[in-house]
């Protein structure tokens, strides 16, 4: 006999009133069951998007999605443990220098990632253009690797909030996926699961990030800077803007072969900035405020931590990364500054390439994406070439160039750089 009733649930909420706590945790454990049948959840789902939810609804939310599974722990490491999540955006690769640098300075990274979906791209497909790189390793190899090297970049096991997998599925088909209570309880959910002691979460802002505006950002950092706090997990936000792409690559290996620069010590000096200030902010969480990560980077110490970290993964560091079999150059017509170019333009163009998916089961193309030879605010000549697209399947250049449409513009004076860190929660 069940302790309540889906309809009773779905009723309430959609009459705009408060669920129970017991309620929360029966609805979400009936559903990984498969008592609550998805047409239900759908309607759940779809009324708290229209009602919301209450700072306690939100919290019990995703603390029963956190124990609809397992959680790890990194208590036994003997090493402080921290984490970053970023909500998503185009030329995003900050997760691949960040890791190894904040390894460098002693601090455990256990960076379970994800795949990409649309026009954001995803960590993981990203890493698996590595030859050799395995994304999905055991817990007792992650703790071997994080014990030795201190960094682990992998997918999640599947035992971690199968709530929140089945959940996430459903919002994707049925138009609820933009509700923050929902977004924050996914993210959280799995974050907390995941055992760190403490978070940066990286909220993007702007077109070619999930939210569009800052107001709307703000309200999902500081719903999830209240999540992770009052479960015990040191948590802090930034906002970033995301409305032109980071760096110069999009796509998986182009944006593996410009991390591998920043670990160089060069690289675009946003992506820098960023993955910077991001690994201050993560140390800092640790216990560590004075570290010297741009020193990291010049010097070699976080390089020889990508090396290590690639290599227990069974990747080869040295290998050459895949390159597309096709390309075609977009050539500036007259001399000027390049003055604009939206994220989301580009984001979907790449994805058209080939470098992001559809659906959760498509394949990516390692080697397809855009290389930016220039970026916003930089002088022009007639001739230079602006932008290279690369893919294996040549008939999607059309749809690609269909999508950058509108998405640059040649202009005669440069506007003042965006701003990358827009604020900070927590």
């Amino acid at each position: 006999m069940e302790s309540f009733d889906a309809v009773d649930i779905i009723r309430t909420k959609r009459d705009g009133e408060v669920l129970t706590p017991e309620q929360i945790d029966w609805v979400i454990d009936a559903y990984t069951r498969g008592v609550v049948a998805d047409e239900q959840m759908s309607a759940l789902a779809m009324a708290i998007f229209l009602q919301g939810m209450t700072r306690e609804e939100i919290a019990r939310w995703t603390l029963a999605m956190m124990n609809s599974g397992e959680k790890m722990s990194f208590a036994d490491l003997g090493k402080r443990t921290t984490d970053k999540h970023s909500t998503g955006g185009v030329g995003d690769k900050t997760t691949l220098p960040l890791a190894p640098l904040v390894a460098s300075f002693g601090v455990a990274v256990p960076q379970l990632s994800g795949r990409g979906l649309g026009h954001t791209g995803g960590t993981l497909d990203k890493l698996e253009s590595i030859p050799g790189w395995q994304a999905s390793i055991d817990n007792d190899r992650l703790m071997r690797i994080l014990a030795d090297v201190g960094c682990v970049v992998c997918a999640p096991g599947a035992g971690l909030a199968p709530a929140d997998k089945k959940l996430y599925a459903l919002r994707d088909i049925t138009s609820t996926v933009d509700c923050v209570p929902l977004i924050a309880s996914s993210i959280m959910s799995k974050k907390i699961a995941e055992g760190t002691s403490a978070l940066v979460l990286d909220v993007k802002v702007g077109s070619g990030a999930f939210m569009k505006d800052l107001d709307h950002a703000r309200e999902l950092a500081q719903t999830m800077v209240d999540l992770g706090s009052d479960a015990g997990v040191n948590t802090v936000a930034l906002l970033t803007d995301m409305g032109k792409p980071l760096g110069r690559g999009i796509g998986n290996a182009l944006e593996v072969k410009e991390s591998v620069e920043v670990l160089a010590g060069g690289g675009p000096a946003d992506l820098v900035e960023l993955t910077c200030t991001l690994a201050r902010e993560m140390l800092a969480l640790a216990g560590i405020s004075d570290a010297d990560v741009e020193a990291a980077l010049s010097d070699g110490r976080a390089m020889d931590h990508w090396r290590r970290m690639i290599e227990a993964q069974g990747g080869d560091p040295d290998a050459e990364l895949p390159v597309a079999r096709h390309t075609h150059d977009i050539v500036a017509d007259r001399d000027g500054v390049l003055t604009h170019t939206d994220a989301l333009a580009f984001g979907v163009a790449s994805w058209r390439l080939g470098a992001g998916r559809a659906r959760k089961e498509d394949p990516v193309q390692a080697g397809a994406g855009i290389w930016m030879h220039k970026t916003q605010g930089e002088k022009v000549r007639k001739g230079d070439v602006l932008f290279t697209l690369h893919t294996d399947t040549p008939e999607r250049f059309d749809r690609a160039l269909d999508s950058l449409e509108g998405g640059w513009t040649l202009g005669d004076d440069a506007a003042q750089a965006p701003q990358i860190v827009l604020d900070r929660i927590g």
